[in-house]
């Protein structure tokens, strides 16, 4: 359903992080704090955590009183193992860093099918997988939908790309005709193609204007009242037709956007900080000057690049 293809690399990736020791974390140190403190509810031993390249051992933690820093951000991966395809889980390893930088700290929880979801959450990132990825979730998004809605109605920050985007609309058509149901947080439907959309992308949105790279054969159609995420200067977006890319729900974004799409846009990630930051300790954001000329760089040559004038 995601983006329509089973990769025979990204298997090769999954098994090797089911060669971690069962029970370790990141770090190898020990296991991943249960989120609520049930039972794991899948009928095989609790999932080891995907390593995220860059991330510091021990993310998973809360830390010691004394050492919250400006305050704690929960940040949740949703299924990282199955759906975390072309560098989505760059969009986690940045939020990370820059909650750092910005002088909070950030515990980086790793959601998997049948697991406890977290007691906190103030910011949701999910990423793009294969058919069999998301298959492999589905049940466990049906588990949480109703509480994952209402996080979503109370302003949790959440950016959901590719296939976890088309996961959190109203349902995805599939070519032979077959609707699987989404969860209607976004009021957008996907109808699945022969053809796929691959390629570099410019948009403008509320956050300036915003780089990625699409790969992607659902086509994408907003509901009458809903917001995109962008308007599209290049590339094709959400079908190719109408100029719009993903979609915008109060604080839930949805966007095809890989790349990942945050490293190169520091003021979306900031702007999902920011609202994490302010449900995390009930205080207006205190952000730090970042040195951002790099990203900057990057994502104005790919505009100059693509745009024509």
């Amino acid at each position: 359903m995601s983006d329509g293809q089973d990769l025979h690399d990204e298997g090769q990736d999954l098994r090797g992080a089911d060669e971690s020791p069962q029970g370790a974390g990141p770090d190898g140190l020990g296991p991943i704090p249960a989120g609520d403190g049930t039972a794991y509810a899948g009928a095989h031993p609790a999932p080891v955590d995907v390593p995220i390249p860059g991330e510091p051992a021990g993310s998973a933690r809360v830390p010691d009183a004394g050492r919250e820093g400006k305050g704690v951000i929960h940040v949740v991966h949703l299924y990282p193992r199955e759906m975390s395809i072309y560098g989505d889980l760059g969009n986690t390893r940045t939020i990370a860093a820059r909650i750092r930088r910005h002088g909070y700290v950030p515990v980086v929880h790793q959601h998997h099918p049948g697991a406890p979801f977290p007691e906190e959450a103030h910011l949701l990132l999910g990423g793009g997988g294969q058919d069999s990825g998301q298959v492999r979730v589905e049940d466990d998004l049906e588990r949480l939908g109703d509480r994952l809605r209402a996080m979503a109605a109370d302003g949790v920050p959440m950016l959901m790309i590719c296939g976890m985007y088309q996961l959190f609309g109203n349902a995805f058509i599939t070519v032979d005709g077959k609707r699987l149901p989404g969860l209607g947080i976004l009021d957008v439907t996907t109808q699945g193609n022969a053809k796929r959309m691959i390629g570099p992308v410019v948009l403008d949105t509320d956050f300036g204007p915003v780089v990625g790279y699409e790969n992607h054969s659902g086509s994408t159609t907003l509901g009458s009242g809903q917001a995109a995420f962008g308007r599209v200067r290049s590339g094709l977006g959400n079908n190719g037709t109408d100029g719009t890319e993903g979609a915008r729900s109060g604080n839930v974004i949805g966007s095809y956007l890989h790349g990942p799409i945050l490293p190169a846009n520091p003021a979306l990630a900031d702007a999902l900080i920011g609202l994490a930051a302010e449900r995390a300790t009930g205080r207006p954001f205190e952000p730090v000057p970042q040195d951002d000329a790099y990203a900057d760089e990057a994502r104005n040559r790919q505009v100059r690049r693509l745009v024509r004038r």
